[in-house]
């Protein structure tokens, strides 16, 4: 569309806009010739790293030799796949690779659809109420994501601590994505690790809040007694990817130690992707569309369940038809619900709104006295792209009806 001169908003992609913050940069290029094989695991120094900053950042429970490295959490959630025999529960809206890695690793899954009401999050009773009917003998993987992808929505200390009573009454195996905690838009994540620590695998990487998407470094945090599973997993991984690149590893010890300079950089990110995420959900509210505004992250799962109607007189009846319409009338590119395994009519869908250039973005930020909220004036000067993005697809909304 792009090639034939047509406008594309492109709300699709979920890769941070924010460029890797200097320092991590200056890391790497000091320890480019490093040449060796690392331990299978992750370089001591930084699972110890690792394992510091979840005990500062979250008041978890984080030991260095429970601590596995991995090219990207990705890859570490589909080797615990592989090496858990067991059934996979996924409350939905879920991200987009939960479900085919159960797949491809074979594994039995079941979906918990949860509603837009419930603010896209899973309930202590809904999921009492499936683990007591449940007829399989097998263990259970329960997987959350929070802050979420695809909502930016996030769990309360409370719906948390719920949610861990009700694992540890079944004896649930949780692994807990977590690696937009640090884009939690108020800096106030709270781990479920906290409340069910015998039972938490905490993932994350540096992918979300350091913008380091193609460093391609994730991490685990295992609890004591599944220490069993973090060594099933490394025999694999030493069969498969062998180890993280060396000079990553080392540049993210760095990195991982959160001098002064990373801390303001997740400030400004936050401060910048709290408003902005604010203004879509407000313009796209007065359209008609319901959506809530975001806790984290730099996603919106709007619904677009009110314009039903108007959408069958055109033809449309499932979110693929929906988003293909959308983009074929206004160039806006937003991901199906179905992706995020919603059930085909459910007219949802994806909206990742950090089609900005993020560096200027940022730079502009640090220019502004911190007591000064970022505006939507701040905006239309340096976020034109999204806003009229947004606009478009509200407009498009309204004229539905």
């Amino acid at each position: 569309m792009e090639m034939k001169g047509r406008q594309v908003f492109r709300f699709g992609f979920g890769e941070s806009p924010f460029p890797i913050p200097p320092t991590a940069v200056k890391a790497l290029e000091k320890h480019a010739a490093a040449n060796e094989y690392l331990p299978v695991a992750g370089e001591a120094a930084l699972r110890q790293a690792v394992a510091r900053f979840h005990v500062r950042r979250y008041n978890i429970d984080a030991d260095p030799d429970l601590v596995m490295v991995g090219p990207g959490s990705k890859q570490l959630m589909f080797l615990l796949q592989l090496c858990l025999n067991g059934e996979v529960i996924l409350p939905t809206p879920c991200w987009v690779s939960y479900a085919p890695q159960a797949a491809v690793a074979g594994r039995n899954t079941t979906l918990i659809h949860t509603t837009y009401e419930e603010m896209w999050r899973l309930t202590p009773e809904k999921l009492d109420k499936y683990l007591g009917s449940s007829e399989n003998p097998q263990t259970k993987l329960l997987i959350l994501n929070f802050p979420g992808n695809p909502d930016g929505l996030t769990y309360s200390a409370n719906e948390l601590e719920g949610l861990a009573h009700v694992c540890r009454k079944h004896n649930v195996i949780v692994l807990s994505d977590e690696i937009y905690a640090e884009l939690h838009h108020t800096g106030d994540h709270v781990s479920i690790a906290r409340y069910y620590p015998e039972g938490t695998i905490v993932a994350s990487g540096l992918s979300k809040w350091c913008g380091a998407g193609g460093w391609r470094l994730g991490t685990f945090v295992f609890p004591k007694n599944l220490k069993w599973l973090m060594k099933a997993m490394c025999k694999v991984a030493s069969q498969s990817h062998s180890t993280v690149a060396a000079p990553i590893q080392y540049a993210a010890t760095e990195v991982y130690a959160a001098s002064n300079e990373i801390e303001d950089y997740l400030l400004h990110c936050r401060r910048i992707l709290e408003p902005l995420g604010n203004w879509c959900v407000d313009t796209l509210t007065a359209a008609g569309v319901r959506v809530h505004p975001p806790t984290g992250a730099f996603y919106l799962f709007p619904d677009f369940s009110p314009l039903r109607e108007a959408l069958k007189t055109r033809g449309v009846t499932t979110s693929k038809q929906m988003c293909e319409l959308l983009l074929e009338e206004t160039g806006s590119a937003i991901l199906t619900g179905e992706a995020f395994c919603r059930p085909a009519d459910d007219l949802t869908a994806r909206l990742a709104y950090v089609n900005f250039d993020g560096a200027a973005v940022l730079q502009a930020s640090k220019e502004i006295p911190l007591e000064k909220e970022l505006d939507e004036s701040f905006f239309r000067k340096h976020g034109q792209k999204t806003l009229k993005g947004i606009e478009v697809i509200a407009e498009w909304c309204r004229d539905l009806v």
